[in-house]
């Protein structure tokens, strides 16, 4: 893959971090089921606990890139992952009251990472890389949440609850002296933190002059509520037309191992293309994912639903990380960022109970709605992509040499 030739020797170092890093983050999978059975607690504390978390999770992704642009991203993701680090290892002995304290004040810190990883992506790679680069980020995530999970389950059935957080600890702070000792504090990450530090105007009068980065951050706002209920409503709905768990399973071992294969070709074979026509379509085909399920909740429609989320989630993630970040002026990029990262975890917190109240009061409509908010996010996006503000492409800059020849290239138009 040749387009892969041009992603810098940094984002390869920290795509290797984040594999390592996700094969041992397997606390959250886990967490609720040890302290239901580890902590004996309630259902309804064992929630509130990881709600609250939730909540930690996604005020990091809003906030941490407003950290590293004051700050340096380099070091907003060593102090979040030391501060994520210590907070796992002490899981276990921590007593109930610190339980409502410290493992949402974790999940805030990995928030932050996470901020920090895309902002000095962003910051690293210049305009006219970042969809392959953003899809290494991802791959190399997707990569080793498939292989973690399953080692946090041996581990519990093995040895204890006890390991998984030491492992878990311990691995993030070897992330943090791996990323302490690879990541330049020099060079093209300091550039970035220097650009930071230049006077311009604010983050919300920046957004104001991109019109479209609003509009793309509200799409992916709806369609992050309506994706995420593949992990809150769908299993419940599976269960209740007769499909156990090994089915649910089986979904979403089809959704990592899809993404796998298809995720980096598709950012190289796409990245000439303009992006709010990609995202846009992709929203679409989340929406049409869910518009099968509301034809009837089958073997077959459950198959198709999760291919054509997938399909999707391969169309609108990665670049739409990357439209965020070539449309940010540097000076405030990593709150740009922020915002991104923020709206795109948002169903991690409202997915749930604002799904589970629908499915509640009328099951039939929750998948009807769920394609339509979808489908309309979709469409909205698709039309901002004909417009002015859409011309900027998130592929090759105007002006900059092409990733792979190093001539001078046209930007494609949006």
């Amino acid at each position: 893959m040749r387009g892969l030739r041009a992603v810098p020797r940094t984002v390869w170092l920290l795509a290797a971090g984040q594999f390592f890093n996700m094969v041992v983050a397997f606390t959250f999978v886990y967490f609720f089921v040890y302290l239901t059975h580890g902590r004996g607690l309630s259902v309804a504390q064992a929630g509130l606990i990881s709600g609250i978390g939730g909540v930690g999770m996604v005020a990091g992704n809003f906030t941490g890139g407003w950290f590293g642009d004051k700050f340096g991203h380099r070091r907003v993701l060593l102090i979040g992952s030391l501060v994520g680090g210590v907070g796992v290892l002490t899981l276990p002995v921590l007593p109930l009251a610190l339980l409502y304290v410290v493992p949402p004040l974790s999940q805030y810190a990995g928030g932050c990472v996470r901020a920090a990883n895309g902002a000095l992506v962003a910051v690293t790679v210049p305009e006219g890389g970042r969809r392959q680069a953003f899809a290494v980020m991802r791959f190399a995530g997707n990569a080793g949440f498939t292989v973690g999970p399953p080692l946090g389950a041996l581990l519990i059935a093995h040895v204890s609850y006890t390991w998984l957080f030491v492992v878990d600890g311990l691995g993030t702070l070897v992330f943090a002296a791996y990323a302490w000792r690879v990541l330049p504090a020099h060079g093209a990450v300091a550039a970035g933190r220097a650009e930071s530090a230049a006077p311009g105007p604010g983050v919300f009068a920046e957004l104001r002059r991109r019109p479209t980065v609003l509009v793309l951050l509200a799409a992916i706002l709806v369609t992050d509520l309506v994706y995420r209920q593949q992990y809150a409503t769908l299993p419940v709905d599976l269960d209740r037309h007769g499909l156990d768990t090994g089915v649910y399973g089986w979904l979403l071992a089809i959704n990592g191992g899809v993404i796998l294969l298809l995720e980096l070709p598709a950012a190289l074979a796409l990245r000439g293309r303009a992006p709010l026509r990609i995202i846009g379509a992709g929203l679409v085909l989340v929406g049409a994912g869910y518009a099968v399920l509301a034809v009837g909740t089958g073997l077959g429609t459950a198959v198709a639903m999760m291919l054509l989320l997938t399909l999707g989630e391969i169309l609108y993630k990665t670049p739409a990380t990357a439209y965020v970040a070539d449309q940010a002026p540097a000076h405030v990029q990593g709150r740009f960022q922020s915002l991104y990262s923020g709206v795109s975890v948002s169903g991690v917190v409202l997915s749930a109970p604002l799904g589970g109240a629908l499915y509640t009061v009328a099951p039939g409509l929750l998948w009807p709605v769920c394609a339509v908010l979808a489908g309309a996010a979709g469409c909205v996006v698709l039309a901002a992509g004909r417009g002015r503000g859409g011309s900027r492409s998130g592929g090759v800059a105007a002006g900059s040499p092409d990733p792979e020849t190093g001539s001078l290239v046209r930007r494609t138009s949006g």
